[in-house]
């Protein structure tokens, strides 16, 4: 069993940024493919990003405004928000398919409001 630890949430204003981080409880294999989901209010969960066999994907609801990353040295999922819109307000959630099981964090909750 792995669990996943993410951290990085908080209150930002509108046009500000956050990095989200996501870390497991050991070392994954390699082959492992993560990912970023959110939920925001009354809405279902969604993916927002992730790196899948070593290719970054990005949805095009984020219009280019996200990055998604990965270090392998502490191996750890990176997710570097910008120009932060209310509509990206959620709980955001780290998955990694470390097949054949999968894994979801517990989610940090990213507030965009003036």
């Amino acid at each position: 069993q792995v669990q996943l630890v993410e951290s990085g949430g908080g209150l930002v204003q509108p046009g500000e940024s956050l990095r989200l981080s996501c870390a497991p409880s050991r070392r994954l294999s390699s082959t492992a493919d993560w990912a970023w989901y959110r939920q925001g209010p009354g809405k279902e969960r969604e993916f927002v990003a992730g790196i899948f066999s070593g290719i970054t994907l990005i949805s095009e609801t984020i219009e280019g405004r996200f990055t998604v990353s990965r270090d392998n040295a502490n191996d750890t999922m990176y997710l570097q928000m910008n120009s932060l819109k209310p509509d990206d307000t959620g709980v955001y959630y780290c998955n990694v398919r470390e097949l054949p099981d999968t894994y979801w964090g517990q989610g940090t909750q990213v507030t965009v409001s003036s």
